[in-house]
C-alpha cells in the first residue's frame, strides 16, 4: 500500500511517498481503507520535533513513528473475530490514539479506541477534521461545564479547534463571541457566533465586557491581561498552552476562584459518538479549508505550519 513516510524530523518536504506493506487485522482490531486523512498541529510539530520535548517522547535522533496521521475517515474492509459492533462496509472516522499511521490507504485500529460510525451527511473529507479539533473542544468544553446563558469568548475562532469550540458551546445555549481576522467575520457568524471581535481593530481585554469563560485554542493570549475580562469565579481555557501558559494556570487556579484547564486530553468512542450526534442534529458542521491527495502532503503541512487555516485541511488518500 502507499503511504506518507518521514525518517528525520525537519521541514515538509521530509514527507515522501513509499510502497509499504498493507497491515492485517488482529482478532480485537479492524482494518480500514482510509478515504481522508487531517493535517493537524499536532503532526507539524512532531514532523519538526518542536518543541525539542517532543525528542524524549517520539525519538531523540530519529522519529520512532514513520507515518504520521493521528485521524482518519474510511471503509471498514474487514474485522477481526473478536469485534461485534462493526463490520465490512461501515464508513467510520476516527482518532489513532496517539499511535498515528494515518497517512495512508490502509490502517488497523482496535475496536475500542477512539471511533464512531461516520454520519451520513458529510463527506469523508468533512468527517477526517472533526476527532482532533471537535476532541480537543469537547474535552475542554464539557471540563468548563459551560451552562445555558453564560458568555463565552472563543479566541481563534476559524481554527480547527476554534470553530468547533465555538458551536459547541452554542449548542449547550451560551451566547457565544467569537475573536477573528477581518477576512473571517462572516464566516464566524455563519458557524453561529452572537458576537465577533475583529483583533486587528479591537483588545477584547480593553473592551469592558465581562465573560464566564474565555477560551484560547490558538495560544494568541496574554493570560494575566485576559484575566480582566474573566468573571471572578470563571473558567479560563488554555488548550494550546505551552509550558510557561500552563505553568501560570496552575499558580491562578491555586491562587483565585479562577479555574484554568490546560494539559493533554483523552480521546474517545463515547466523543466520537457524542460528536456524530451533535452533526446529527444539524448543531455541529466542520470547516474545511482546502484539500490536498495524499503526493502533495509537504504542500499541506506548508499551509498549515502559516497558522491563517480556517478550520480543517484534508488529505485525500
Amino acid at each position: 500500500m502507499k503511504a506518507a513516510v518521514y525518517n528525520q524530523y525537519g521541514a515538509p518536504e521530509v514527507l515522501h511517498l513509499e510502497e509499504i506493506i498493507k497491515p492485517t487485522p488482529k482478532d480485537d482490531e479492524i482494518l480500514i481503507q482510509i478515504k481522508a486523512t487531517a493535517v493537524n498541529s499536532g503532526d507539524v510539530r512532531l514532523r519538526k520535533a518542536d518543541p525539542f520535548a517532543v525528542r524524549f517522547i517520539f525519538g531523540l535522533f530519529k522519529p520512532r513513528i514513520h507515518i504520521l496521521g493521528s485521524v482518519y475517515s474510511g471503509v471498514i474492509e474487514r474485522v477481526g473475530k473478536e469485534v461485534k459492533n462493526y463490520k465490512t462496509g461501515d464508513q467510520v472516522f476516527g482518532h489513532t490514539d496517539m499511535k498515528f499511521g494515518g497517512y495512508a490507504e490502509y490502517i488497523c485500529v482496535p475496536v475500542n479506541s477512539s471511533i464512531a460510525l461516520k454520519p451520513e451527511s458529510i463527506s469523508h473529507l468533512e468527517a477526517a477534521t472533526i476527532p482532533f479539533g471537535g476532541v480537543t473542544a469537547l474535552h475542554f468544553i464539557q471540563k468548563a461545564n459551560i451552562q445555558k446563558g453564560q458568555k463565552v469568548l472563543i479566541v481563534g475562532a476559524l481554527g480547527a479547534v476554534g470553530s468547533a469550540a465555538l458551536q459547541l458551546a452554542k449548542s449547550l445555549g451560551a451566547n457565544v463571541t467569537g475573536v477573528c481576522s477581518t477576512n473571517q467575520i462572516d464566516l464566524v457568524k455563519s458557524i453561529g457566533a452572537d458576537h465577533v471581535i475583529d483583533y486587528t481593530k479591537e483588545d477584547f481585554t480593553k473592551n469592558g465586557e465581562i465573560y464566564d469563560v474565555i477560551y484560547d485554542s490558538v495560544n494568541a493570549i496574554s493570560v494575566s491581561r485576559s484575566l480582566k475580562s474573566l468573571s471572578p469565579q470563571g473558567v479560563m481555557i488554555l488548550s494550546s498552552a505551552g509550558m510557561p501558559e500552563m505553568i501560570q494556570g496552575k499558580w491562578i487556579s491555586k491562587t483565585s476562584k479562577i479555574k484554568v484547564l490546560t494539559g493533554v486530553i483523552r480521546h474517545s468512542a463515547s466523543a466520537m459518538a457524542y460528536l456524530k450526534d451533535l452533526i446529527e442534529a444539524k448543531k455541529y458542521k466542520p470547516l474545511v479549508d482546502r484539500s490536498y491527495p495524499l503526493e502533495q502532503l509537504a504542500d499541506a503541512h506548508a499551509y498549515v505550519e502559516k497558522g491563517s487555516k480556517k478550520g480543517g485541511v484534508s488529505i485525500i488518500i
